[in-house]
């Protein structure tokens, strides 16, 4: 009890559970609870409730199965009352519906399934001092875990679905020292005054002035949620070891797949219950946020030390909701890398890639670009045992921009020489040097061409760094880092580093 000069009032919470096991079935348990919370708190003079004071009660009835097996379940439903303030009293405003099912299949170590869902059924009491609407909502997880063939496909599928609030979200830049933040910013109006939309993801270092603060509003909008994510991988050659036609084992122990997929979506709530998550586009005005990540990769002769094929297609899709609107990204991305060892010393890879990249935000209709992407690179290493590694390359690189928003072309030719040496335990040394030949066809002073140009000038570009890295005792290491860049016929930009690190 509360009993002061100003206030009066009390706090009560009993909880009662009464459950008896069923011997002759199974060892089933049924149950029921019984929960209460009282805490109210009235002024002496005008005998009104305080706004603090709150009310609620639980009623539930609930069957499980014998949870020390491997293989159990639970059913439980149960009722909600929810009172507040309204008043001299407190008034209930809404009750609830709950119906929870949590189940776990873990009997077989090969396949393993777990489950927790709750439906729920929201009735509104009294409009008149409760916001919320009446409504159907599902709460639920599922995980299935996959081992089996000996290995062959191993992986494991998630599932989520619910609803909730979604607050809509503003950010900010705010500068920091050169070298410790991810954005840089470039002023495309010339006005000496930072906008939202003239920041960048840096490309080099000394470059990366600013940091990006996400700040909440007090804007919320009902939504929807899904997610899936899973893992799968299939090495064959588990499955094919006891073969007898070694022409066909040969062929198929080389191959192996990977796949992965992660995916959340969050929609404007129409009333009506959810459970697709592969349902609505990008262009989707019904969508409030969408990440979208799919990686696979297909492997030929990836354990062997010769020679070998990986084939990778990388998806991103992103979609967020923000104070000013929407921003989409999309990246899809393909590519084939073939590596050839030569001899121990000597070995030669290409890399092939090609796909898109587009940004779309209606706001700022000077940052949207649709590029068409397009890159060739051999390599060619020497290695010399661990002391020396000197690699050479060459690369084309081609950026080509939608009509419809510009259709900019830029062509890049890269000469690349790059070298490490290690002496003894104590000394590394790297240092890589490139020369960019790029043509372009656009303007240099905005979104479009610092993405296409990867922050540089059309003409020649050079770059080059040099780390060293020597270990001054036991714990004790000290690290030099310089850096050059001259973009087209700009000036010369160096930057350089040193650290001391201790290493407990």
């Amino acid at each position: 009890q509360v009993n002061s000069a100003i206030n009066k009032g009390y706090f009560l919470r009993p909880t009662i559970d009464v459950s008896r096991v069923l011997t002759r079935f199974k060892n089933y348990v049924i149950g029921s609870s019984y929960a209460i919370e009282h805490n109210e708190l009235r002024n002496k003079k005008t005998d009104s409730v305080s706004l603090l004071s709150f009310a609620f009660s639980t009623v539930s009835a609930y069957i499980k199965s014998d949870q020390a097996k491997d293989n159990r379940w639970s059913f439980t439903y149960f009722t909600r009352n929810d009172k507040v303030p309204f008043g001299k009293n407190l008034e209930q405003t809404d009750r609830s519906h709950n119906f929870n099912l949590l189940a776990e299949v873990l009997g077989n170590s090969h396949h393993q399934f777990r489950l927790n869902a709750t439906y729920r059924q929201l009735l509104v009491s009294n409009p008149i001092i409760s916001n919320l609407k009446p409504e159907n909502s599902v709460l639920g997880r599922a995980e299935y875990v996959i081992n089996e063939w000996k290995g062959f496909v191993t992986g494991n599928v998630l599932y989520e679905v619910g609803a909730g609030q979604e607050q809509r979200r503003d950010y900010s830049y705010i500068e920091v020292p050169a070298g410790r933040g991810e954005f840089t910013w470039n002023d495309y109006n010339q006005d000496g005054i930072p906008q939202i939309n003239e920041f960048e993801v840096a490309v080099y270092q000394d470059q990366a002035k600013y940091i990006r603060i996400f700040t909440p509003t007090n804007q919320f909008v009902k939504s929807n949620y899904t997610q899936v994510n899973y893992s799968i991988t299939l090495n064959p050659r588990t499955l094919v070891s006891t073969m007898q036609n070694k022409k066909w084992k040969d062929l198929l122990e080389r191959f192996n797949l990977q796949s992965s997929l992660q995916t959340g979506k969050k929609e404007l709530a129409d009333g009506s219950l959810h459970f697709n998550p592969f349902k609505g586009g990008i262009n989707d005005t019904t969508l409030i946020t969408l990440n979208n990540i799919v990686a696979n990769t297909l492997a030929f002769n990836r354990f062997s030390s010769k020679w070998g094929i990986d084939i990778t297609n990388g998806r991103n899709f992103n979609k967020s909701l923000l104070t000013y609107g929407f921003e989409s990204r999309q990246l899809n991305n393909w590519s084939i890398k073939t590596r050839w060892n030569i001899t121990r010393q000597y070995s030669i890879d290409v890399i092939q890639k090609f796909g898109t990249n587009s940004l779309l935000t209606p706001r700022f209709a000077n940052r949207n670009y649709d590029l068409e992407l397009l890159s060739s690179e051999p390599r060619f290493t020497f290695t010399q045992g661990t002391q020396y590694r000197v690699l050479g390359s060459y690369q084309y690189n081609r950026k080509k921009n939608n009509p419809l928003f510009g259709g900019e072309l830029a062509t890049t030719n890269s000469l690349n020489i790059e070298g490490k040496y290690n002496a003894v335990n104590n000394t590394s040394l790297n240092g890589k040097f490139t020369y960019s030949n790029i043509t372009y066809n656009g303007a240099v002073n905005n979104t479009v061409s610092y993405i296409m140009l990867d922050a540089l000038l059309p003409g020649k570009n050079f770059l080059w760094n040099l780390d060293l890295t020597k270990r001054l005792s036991n714990n004790l290491e000290l690290n030099f880092q310089y850096e050059g860049r001259k973009p087209g016929a700009t000036r010369t930009i160096h930057t350089g580093r040193a650290s001391l690190r201790a290493i407990l």
